[in-house]
């Protein structure tokens, strides 16, 4: 049972939250087994086989960096549960785990907001975008992206922080109490900026895909049809991607702040809706074992499923048990997923 205090001290809630020690070291520990398999799978398929890097490749390669970083803290936070919130690592390590999850989660979504543009101006612009789809431009919007990340969580450093409950030290979800109120005004404007502005822009691209797809269904030359059904496939990707990780979360996380800090009196409230963001929480970081799938959208599935099965170095997972005991499960399900996403697969 935690107690959580408004910013002015005035209310104090006890809030039940046993199944966080629970739900939270399983989820994080299967993210980071298989996001790790599946961003490290792609990231050397990329760097060590791909002969040449199309605009596409440059912006996945980022995403698999993004969630690399991420999944390299997740170790920690699954300690933390296991000792029921207690942070025994330091106030600077609490920092970078809390940077390193909004880094990945809004690099994210401005990296896939990059590709829909990029993919938008290929399908309804395809001759006169030609001088901006260039893998220079590409890695420009890629840095572009990474600055903006950087300078929009510049606060984290200053809002995340350790502190005491219950006699034991916490790492701090979003800041201190006595600071929600201050960052109450910057959560809101990190979560128009970070998500909305990008979530809406991809909105318009892509029904502006659609509606240009949707016209040119009278083309029976299979490659465009090829084409045109990989397009949608992708379409359908990153939508379910933002449908069920990203925008719950966002609704989620905004509703809870507002209610820690306007509301905390209400105690069934607040015990209802920090139930529902602790639990989508966890669930934000699946985007990064769904993030890999759009590498099987961008061309490369042959090379990247035969790679996988014939020549990715499963030996070296010996150490790890768990991970080894998922090398033939992933085996059988890359190629279903091949065929799926890019309709393009074929058995050995």
């Amino acid at each position: 049972m935690e107690m959580e205090n408004g910013t002015t001290g005035k209310a104090l809630c006890p809030l039940v939250e046993n199944y966080k020690y629970i739900l939270l070291p399983l989820t994080y520990s299967s993210v980071f087994v298989l996001g790790l398999l599946l961003n490290g799978a792609m990231l050397w398929l990329s760097c060590c086989r791909a002969r040449d890097w199309t605009c596409t490749t440059i912006y996945l390669v980022n995403l698999a960096v993004a969630d690399l970083l991420y999944l390299f803290s997740l170790p920690l936070l699954i300690i933390n549960y296991i000792l029921q919130d207690t942070w025994p690592f330091g106030e600077l390590l609490c920092k970078l785990v809390r940077f390193l999850f909004y880094a990945n989660l809004y690099g994210s979504v401005l990296l896939l907001t990059c590709i829909s543009v990029h993919r938008f101006l290929g399908v309804c612009y395809p001759i006169r975008s030609l001088p901006f789809r260039t893998r220079r431009r590409a890695a420009a919007g890629a840095a572009t992206s990474w600055v903006l990340v950087f300078l929009q969580l510049l606060p984290t450093s200053s809002y995340a922080r350790t502190g005491l409950i219950n006699n034991h030290t916490v790492c701090y979800d979003m800041t201190s109490p006595e600071n929600l109120s201050s960052y109450f005004p910057y959560g809101m404007a990190l979560t128009a900026s970070g998500f909305l502005f990008p979530f809406l822009i991809i909105l318009v691209c892509y029904s502006l895909m659609i509606r240009s797809l949707t016209r040119c269904t009278g083309d029976t030359n299979p490659t465009s049809s090829a084409a045109r059904a990989k397009s949608i496939r992708t379409i359908l990707l990153v939508c379910g991607l933002f449908a069920v990780c990203l925008l719950p979360f966002h609704v989620t996380r905004s509703i809870y702040l507002f209610i820690r800090v306007y509301r905390v009196a209400d105690c069934q409230l607040l015990q209802r809706w920090s139930l529902l963001y602790k639990i989508w929480r966890p669930l934000v970081s699946l985007n990064s074992c769904i993030n890999p799938l759009l590498y099987f959208l961008s061309g490369q599935t042959n090379r990247a499923r035969l790679a996988l099965d014939l020549t990715l170095p499963w030996r070296s997972l010996r150490p790890f048990p768990l991970g080894l005991a998922l090398v033939p499960w992933l085996k059988r399900l890359i190629p279903p997923l091949c065929t799926l996403l890019s309709g393009s697969c074929r058995g050995p």
